[in-house]
């Protein structure tokens, strides 16, 4: 059997007892758009995980290369992130919130199904809990502004990230560029919710014919990025209705502006 094994680092003041027994639930899990767990190891300040070994690499080495991935399969990968997603919200013995979800932590198996990986970050909320509160956890440019506001945590942290990401499967961009590019495109959540309001989506996909033949799709999966980046999480939808939103089960309601305060632009 073929693994691959990260080490931590141990950033997190959770003691060993918690640790591990977030990752015994972890273990646990078996869902298709999940990597599995295999094991783990913590003694003193070392802690190692060991997953099994998936084929094509990360998302993030997928969507940034030179040569863009099919719109088909891009939306594919889309929704089986979700999918994955809704299994650790809903469908877990125990809510598991991944805090830390990126192109980085979304693996591809054989056949480039979205596998969602390293979970050393993980929260879990026990069956009368609704929220947690804990140290900010995640990465920049995919972390919710609810880390910042001393605001219980919720699964709705997760929703953010997962709209960031949403936006760079969508355009194969990263959300945050280099000095390299304008001010005004620096920031992809910011620069995708001007286009749409402008409805100059197109600008963003640069020629590319696959998606631009399917812009109404496209049109509402980025409307879908914008209700789950909302800066109040009250108005972010569950990840199960953002599946639902994504599998065109339900409609999609026009979002208001993300921005607490207005926009920035």
């Amino acid at each position: 059997m073929n693994v691959a094994v990260k080490k931590l680092d141990k950033l997190f003041q959770d003691s060993d007892k918690e640790f591990q027994t977030e990752m015994n639930v972890i273990i646990e899990t078996h869902h298709r758009n999940l990597v599995r767990l295999h094991g783990y190891c913590s003694e003193e300040q070392h802690r190692v995980l060991v997953y099994e070994l998936m084929s094509n690499g990360t998302l993030a080495s997928f969507l940034f290369a030179p040569l863009k991935p099919s719109w088909s399969r891009r939306v594919q990968i889309a929704i089986g992130i979700a999918r994955g997603l809704v299994y650790l919200h809903e469908e877990c013995c125990t809510q598991i919130i991944h805090c830390d979800i990126k192109p980085q932590n979304i693996l591809l198996d054989d056949d480039y199904n979205a596998r969602i990986s390293d979970f050393g970050l993980a929260k879990l909320l026990l069956i009368n809990q609704s929220h947690t509160k804990t140290g900010i956890r995640g990465t920049k440019g995919y972390v919710a502004p609810d880390w910042f506001r001393s605001a219980p945590i919720t699964a709705k942290v997760d929703a953010y990230s997962f709209g960031v990401l949403l936006l760079e499967i969508i355009f194969c961009r990263k959300n945050v560029e280099g000095d390299n590019v304008s001010e005004e495109k620096r920031i992809l959540t910011d620069w995708a919710y001007d286009c749409y309001k402008a409805t100059k989506l197109d600008l963003l996909l640069e020629n590319e014919g696959e998606a631009i033949d399917d812009m109404s799709r496209v049109e509402k999966f980025v409307m879908i990025a914008i209700w789950c980046t909302q800066e109040d999480p009250s108005i972010r939808p569950t990840m199960k209705r953002v599946l639902l939103m994504l599998e065109e089960i339900v409609e999609v309601a026009i979002p208001p502006s993300p921005y607490l305060y207005g926009s920035f632009g």
